[in-house]
């Protein structure tokens, strides 16, 4: 650099348009020659520093320096402010330019998808610039053929070492610079700004500056989200995997996005929620979250109107950034509500159909977006429009069932982990113990159960007597116990999708009693097919038909076996819960049952009185064909893989089950007989202390020999008649009645 007395000059614009695109100051040739001088140095008034190329011209008077726009910007320069002008000199060894890296993007709004190559723009930019200043953070016009105008800033610049290119040096790392000069034969490489729109292709294309689709701030671990690590992992793979790899490489593999996610399966399992941590998971706009009847409106148009402003935005920025454009997400709640298949509305306003259509039109139409991501939510999937969910659409389908154990202790883990942190949960609490406890609770139940067992302990604490008062230590002394989770789980919450216990129990009221060889055959072989049922190696569906005479004891025998096969979901369908409904009201109810049963792992349902349930009347005779054909649907179909299905179904009808070609249904059939011998109805009085000793040897007296025909369920009713009768006429009312009704006769 020169240490002669600087010249001072006023800033002016460039006199001709095509000088302005040099990125070099204009100078009149009367201040400097450039025969002597190629390059200056400007002082602001604020002591900065700028280094830039000259070139000359006769428009430019003397006394002015003239700048092209983008220079007097990145300067800081005004029109008429006076600078301090030096001439400069580059040093070889530090500030010859062999390598420059540039951001790029579009000089103006205006924007076009069309491609930028790079490796023809890099040779352009060495004929153009060549022996030129450049500075980091300098920002320049570059005309590129007939395309549109690019705006240019250095962002890096590496050095060349001219005593290791003469052999004279030791080889060392790259050496930055930030003034330096072009060398003809530099390496240029151009990138884009974060967001540019820009299309750059070719080798000479660095590494696009774009922010990662992943929040940086998020944690897997704290998603708060029990039992779905599972789901939210096939997700990601399916939905977010293509989106984590730049633009282009996307491009180059020909790649479409998945625009759609359908989440689906019972109430209170978490749908919603994972939809928001996954909007919260991506670095992308705010979602938009909309329950599906927020969408209907009562003017016409309207619907579909408010469907289109939803992708506005996202349409927008499509246009002008093309495959840069950002992530935009919408989240539908209860997509059912308006995406119902089309034809299946009553009346004719055709309002959904044309909701649907326009939903379509927007997510894989004839201009479709690749910037968007659609999530319906929806416990229905059945009614759903089936061109909605098909590829390209909502392609990926996701079950968000009922937690396993593991999911269940997650889920008390996160919703019970202030207590803990604030040692308010008692050391006798074994989350473990009440995981297991929960068999198909739902996430939104095990939540209810937390703050019930809260409210227990709360509870504790306030005295109720004329008026409410609170125990003034209570915040101290509050702990949240054993004791508390148990109550609230016998009292307060109980799963929708758990066993029919109360049901099921009240077909054992009086217990099973084994009188005999019949009934210990019907419980061995029921716990064989329980362990069939369960086994991972067998089909997923077991049936069992137990059919026997009246009154034999079919439904209590069908009940032990549910509930000693331990399974989280048993369901009692008995013709008492279908009184007065038609046919088709009965065949949704029975599928209603089947359906629920298939959302738990293990699940066993008892058919009680099929004959009931067909509506078969011997005189006629006549049944409900559509029952039938109902019921012999869900007997053969397979439950969705990985899920077992245990059905117990009793009828004293074995002949008419078989006429109508039902009883082939089931995998095997049990036998239930009627009592039939002394031994057989002695053991049943033994169990029921009813008659003392002496009784008992008169009972057997009197009946040994004889033929016995009766159910167990009616002996036990006979029984209790008993109790009632002095003792005097206990065992005469007692041998009476069977006589009367026919249950023992003389023997043959």
């Amino acid at each position: 650099m020169s240490n002669q007395q600087p010249l001072v000059l006023k800033v002016a614009k460039c006199p001709t348009e095509q000088l302005s695109v040099t990125n070099c100051a204009v100078v009149n040739e009367k201040d400097f020659s450039l025969d002597k001088v190629r390059h200056i140095e400007i002082t602001t008034a604020t002591n900065r520093k700028y280094v830039f190329t000259l070139r000359s011209s006769p428009a430019i008077p003397s006394g002015q320096l003239g700048f092209s726009l983008p220079m007097r910007k990145w300067a800081e320069l005004s029109l008429n402010q006076t600078l301090e002008v030096r001439p400069y000199t580059f040093n070889p060894n530090i500030q010859y330019i062999a390598k420059i890296i540039l951001e790029v993007d579009f000089l103006d709004k205006k924007t076009t998808l069309e491609p930028y190559d790079t490796d023809l723009m890099a040779q352009e930019f060495v004929k153009c610039f060549s022996k030129q200043a450049f500075t980091v953070g300098q920002c320049l016009a570059f005309g590129f053929m007939d395309m549109k105008m690019l705006k240019v800033v250095v962002k890096e610049m590496e050095v060349a070492n001219i005593e290791q290119v003469t052999g004279n040096g030791k080889p060392g790392g790259k050496r930055i610079t930030q003034v330096g000069l072009l060398l003809p034969d530099a390496l240029v490489v151009f990138e884009k700004f974060e967001g540019s729109a820009v299309n750059l292709v070719g080798k000479a294309k660095g590494k696009t500056a774009r922010q990662s689709i992943i929040n940086p701030d998020w944690d897997f671990q704290k998603m708060g989200i029990g039992g779905l690590d599972k789901q939210f992992n096939a997700i990601f793979r399916r939905a977010f995997a293509s989106r984590v790899f730049p633009p282009e490489f996307v491009q180059q593999l020909g790649l479409k996005h998945v625009k759609g996610i359908l989440l689906y399966g019972p109430p209170g399992t978490g749908k919603t929620l994972m939809a928001r941590q996954i909007g919260n998971m991506l670095y992308a706009r705010e979602p938009k979250i909309v329950n599906g009847p927020q969408i209907l409106d009562k003017y016409v148009g309207e619907s579909e109107a408010n469907i289109r402003r939803l992708f506005a935005d996202a349409e927008e920025e499509e246009k002008r950034l093309g495959p840069n454009s950002g992530l935009h997400i919408i989240i539908f709640d209860e997509i059912d509500a308006i995406c119902k298949a089309r034809g299946s509305v009553a009346g004719n306003t055709g309002v959904h159909d044309t909701v649907v259509n326009q939903l379509l039109a927007k997510i894989d139409g004839v201009e479709s977006l690749n910037n968007i991501l659609v999530i319906g939510m929806t416990n229905r999937k059945d009614m759903i429009d089936e061109a909605l969910i098909r590829s390209g659409r909502l392609e990926v389908h996701m079950e968000i069932g009922l937690p396993d154990e593991k999911g269940r202790l997650q889920i008390f883990n996160i919703h019970t982990v202030r207590m803990r942190d604030h040692e308010k949960l008692a050391k006798d609490v074994d989350l473990g113990e009440l995981a297991a406890l929960t068999k198909n609770f739902s996430g939104a139940e095990i939540e209810g159960l937390v703050r019930a067992a809260q409210s227990t302990a709360m509870n504790r604490l306030i005295k109720a007597s004329s008026k409410v008062e609170l125990d003034p230590d209570a915040t101290e002394k509050i702990k949240v116990t054993r004791e508390d989770f148990l109550h609230a789980l016998e009292n307060d919450i109980k799963p929708a999708f758990g066993s029919s216990a109360e049901q099921v129990e009240r077909l054992l009221a009086q217990g099973i009693i084994n009188w005999g060889d019949p009934v210990a055959s019907v419980l061995e072989d029921g716990e064989l097919f329980i362990q069939q049922a369960a086994s991972p190696e067998t089909r997923g569906m077991v049936s069992v038909l137990l059919e026997g005479p009246p009154n034999s004891g079919k439904s209590a025998l069908a009940a032990k076996l549910a509930l000693k096969s331990d399974f989280p979901f048993v369901k009692l369908c008995t013709p008492e819960d279908m009184v007065g409904y038609t046919e088709t009201a009965k065949c949704q109810m029975i599928k209603k049952v089947f359906d629920d049963a298939y959302k738990s792992q293990f699940s066993c349902i008892i058919v009680d009185s099929i004959e009931r349930l067909l509506d078969y009347g011997a005189i006629g005779p006549r049944y409900s064909n559509l029952v039938l054909q109902a019921l012999l649907v869900l007997l053969k179909k397979e439950p969705p893989k990985g899920k077992k299905l245990l059905v117990l179904c009793t009828s004293s009808r074995r002949q008419v089950l078989e006429e109508m070609e039902m009883i082939y249904a089931f995998t095997s059939v049990l036998r239930v007989p009627n009592l039939s011998t002394s031994d057989h109805l002695m053991a049943v009085l033994e169990e029921t202390d009813c008659f003392n000793r002496e009784e008992l040897a008169k009972i057997r007296q009197k009946t040994y020999g004889r033929r016995l025909r009766v159910g167990i369920k009616k002996l036990l009713a006979y029984i209790d008649l008993s109790r009632q009768t002095d003792h005097e006429h206990r065992v005469m009312k007692f041998l009476s009645k069977l006589e009367d009704e026919g249950c023992l006769n003389e023997a043959l």
